[in-house]
């Protein structure tokens, strides 16, 4: 174990970046229980201050840095990727360059790990490296949500798409099957949710804006296939970026993602018969960090793929820009 206490610099680049993330660059072999640790007990702190795993760091900041265990102290399940794993990693590839990766990721694999997660996509993208080498997460998705997830190379691109998923900058087109039919067929639903609960246990709920803990929350949707009366296919599009914003949205308006055990309802649930969850992130439209702009779609999971052959849906039926330009302003 390092004997020694260092106090480092976040650079320009690295500017609104994590903590807990900042942490895993430097030292790959620190897990992220261990970061939280260090932080709760004031062990690790920036410009002074106590702070949180999770906190956002600032360019210039100032982190003390505890000693810290060797690589070779690290339990061994915090050690590198099999061959298996890495061959995994790089077949969930659908475009990668000098900047930029983008991920088909499948449903059912988390995207950050927990107490009871130990393979989640972010343990694997040890496949390109450590440290400086490894890609950094720009967004997330729900565990058992499939599709499009983007990876920054090097802390610059990171920063720049985080920075496009925070000033709205990406256009993220959904699929998803629902319960009913939408009416109208298209609009934006405006609603404030609020969190309750931890982990596995986490869900949100419409909640007055005045509200404290409520959080604004947009989401356009347009109806591109209806399977009579019973089930609709629709784009969605969040304006905003809360969790499970799109599940909760929709089961507010009447009209249940199909497969959702969370926000699902009884006539939905029976619907949905051994359907999973029927939520695929289809399409993400943005400036590439190197210039111009950049396109990228996920095909149809398999779970997806169940429930279009189950209502006779037909990929052919969508546009690759369901909105009409008024939905694209934002």
């Amino acid at each position: 174990m390092s004997r020694d206490v260092k106090t480092l610099t976040v650079a320009a680049a690295e500017d609104g970046i994590r903590l807990d993330r900042w942490f895993k660059r430097r030292w790959p072999h620190i897990s992220h229980v261990q970061v939280q640790k260090l932080a709760r007990s004031g062990q690790i702190r920036v410009d002074g201050a106590r702070t949180r795993a999770d906190a956002r760091l600032s360019a210039g900041a100032q982190v003390r840095v505890p000693p810290l265990p060797d690589a070779s102290e690290a339990p061994s399940r915090e050690g590198g990727l099999s061959d298996r794993d890495k061959a995994y990693a790089r077949s969930l590839v659908l475009h990668e360059d000098e900047m930029v990766i983008a991920l088909n990721k499948p449903a059912g694999l988390a995207v950050q790990g927990g107490t009871k997660t130990t393979r989640h996509i972010d343990r694997l993208l040890s496949a390109w490296g450590e440290g400086m080498e490894r890609p950094r997460l720009v967004h997330r998705l729900d565990r058992d949500t499939s599709g499009v997830l983007l990876l920054g190379k090097g802390p610059e691109a990171a920063k720049r798409l985080a920075g496009a998923f925070a000033r709205r900058r990406a256009r993220k087109t959904y699929w998803a099957i629902v319960a009913g039919n939408p009416k109208p067929p298209a609009g934006l639903i405006e609603m404030a949710l609020k969190k309750s609960g931890i982990n596995d246990f986490e869900k949100v709920r419409p909640a007055d804006p005045k509200e404290h803990g409520a959080e604004p929350a947009e989401t356009g949707y347009v109806t591109i296939s209806r399977a009579a009366h019973r089930a609709a296919w629709v784009a969605l599009r969040p304006y905003t970026g809360r969790t499970h914003q799109l599940r909760a949205h929709m089961s507010a308006l009447g009209h249940p993602i199909l497969g959702d055990p969370k926000y699902g309802d009884e006539a939905s649930t029976e619907l949905s018969g051994a359907l999973g969850l029927q939520l695929h992130a289809r399409r993400i439209e943005l400036e590439h960090p190197g210039g111009g702009m950049f396109i990228v779609e996920a095909p149809l999971s398999a779970q997806m793929k169940a429930g279009f052959a189950h209502f006779g849906f037909s990929e052919d039926e969508a546009e690759a820009e369901p909105f009409p330009p008024e939905r694209r302003r934002r």
